[in-house]
């Protein structure tokens, strides 16, 4: 798919090499509690951590979703928005039937077993771990259009632009990763949240004031184009993994279900507007991010853009969380409150994310199956599942069983179909 390459790019199969290693670890299992766990949250500041989760950049990409699969798809963005909510009230639940579950894979063992954990460790660490290494990739390729530089040497080792700016936000990112308490995260989270109020306000400035305008028509549906719309709309939704964090870092957990509806509704608001103002803008030719359209000599635009910038720097930390709370669950215990090794560990991994980041030569590709797959899978899919399961209502022939097995079974057929296109597209790209 042309100009996926501009976006949040994806994709490693090395680190599902290691996920058995944290799954299987006896230290990994429902059990002991991690720092962040320790420290309690107010409502408002769960509330900003979950819309940065929710919201970010894929708010630039539902204008081109939405181009790809015409007007009616916007009824699909609305359709997986309430089952991503509703799958993280299930997720709710399962935590509230045990109260030692502290992560994801928790609920995934408390279901199935050591399978179970192994399954949503291997989905929900990759996806994670993708998206960081995407947000790297997406701050590389804008700062080295907007600031291009001449190629260097270091150390005998040729530095172009774009592998400057991918380590230099690294090492911009990096004290937010040492951060290990969701209450401190809130507030750089909460810079993500407005900064994506400010990207829909200067695109909208743009559309209505700097001669662009809202005049093109679009297509009702593009049934081609269905899938990827799919896809795209789905990684908007792809939190989950994050929500038995926030959840366990609350101090009234009662709150987290009204948590949950204060971030799907303002998320789904702005991704709505974002998609139907960028339609009306450009029509049939928005690009991947609708800021790659935006006119450079308007100030609205720059603004657009370079507030672009903020989002991933303020998530990544959110996203990475669960993966460094993994990693120090396998340390000794010795080391597992020890401030320094805390943030070695993080550190560590961020310099991973980086060398994937600079070595991995086609990310944009494997965007529509991230989304596709792993999105579906660990917001949709593994949330019902593990509660059928973990609830009993399986053998129970009710109208909330039966409303379960039919959107894991729309999932599957989502996931099925958005996974097959977008492995033809990088078959016919490669």
């Amino acid at each position: 798919m042309e100009g996926e390459g501009d976006k949040w790019q994806q994709c490693s199969e090395d680190v599902a090499l290691n996920i058995p290693l944290i799954a299987e670890h006896e230290g990994s299992q429902i059990s002991g509690n991690n720092p962040s766990n320790n420290v309690t949250t107010s409502f408002l500041k769960t509330c900003f951590n979950g819309l940065n989760a929710l919201s970010g950049v894929g708010i630039l990409s539902v204008p081109y979703a939405l181009a790809s699969g015409g007007w009616l798809s916007l009824a699909l963005l609305f359709c997986i928005a309430a089952a991503a909510f509703y799958s993280g009230i299930l997720m709710k639940r399962c935590m509230e039937k045990n109260s030692n579950i502290k992560t994801y894979p928790d609920i995934g063992e408390l279901a199935f077993g050591k399978i179970g954990r192994l399954i949503v460790s291997i989905s929900m660490y990759t996806e994670l771990y993708l998206v960081s290494i995407g947000f790297l990739i997406l701050e590389g390729d804008n700062l080295s259009n907007l600031f291009p530089i001449e190629e260097f040497q270091v150390f005998g080792l040729s530095i172009g632009a774009k592998k400057f700016f991918v380590i230099l936000v690294a090492v911009i990112i990096l004290p937010t990763i040492w951060l290990d308490n969701l209450s401190l995260l809130s507030y750089v989270s909460a810079s993500g949240v407005f900064a994506s109020g400010v990207i829909i306000l200067s695109i909208s400035w743009t559309a209505a004031f700097d001669g662009i305008g809202v005049h093109q028509k679009g297509d009702i549906v593009n049934w081609s184009g269905i899938p990827t719309a799919v896809s795209l709309y789905a990684f908007c939704y792809c939190a989950h993994p994050v929500f038995p964090t926030l959840y366990n870092s609350m101090r009234n957990k009662h709150q987290f279900s009204n948590v949950l509806i204060v971030c799907f509704i303002l998320t789904t608001a702005g991704y709505a507007s974002m998609a139907i103002i960028g339609y009306l803008m450009f029509g049939s030719k928005v690009d991947s991010q609708i800021t790659l359209n935006l006119p450079l000599n308007k100030i609205s635009s720059r603004i657009a853009i370079y507030t672009t910038l903020v989002n991933p720097i303020s998530k990544f930390a959110l996203m990475a969380t669960p993966i460094t709370n993994a990693l120090k669950d396998l340390l000794p215990r010795t080391y597992k409150n020890n401030r320094v090794t805390n943030m070695f560990v993080s550190t560590v991994l961020v310099i991973s994310t980086v060398i994937v980041a600079l070595v991995v030569p086609f990310f944009g590709s494997l965007m529509s199956l991230v989304g596709a797959f792993l999105s579906v899978t660990a917001s949709i899919l593994l949330p019902c599942l593990c509660y059928l399961r973990i609830s009993g209502s399986y053998m129970k022939f009710e109208f909330e069983t039966v409303t379960i097995v039919v959107i894991i079974f729309v999932a599957i057929a989502v996931g099925i179909s958005g996974t097959y296109t977008s492995v033809v597209e990088i078959v016919q790209n490669l």
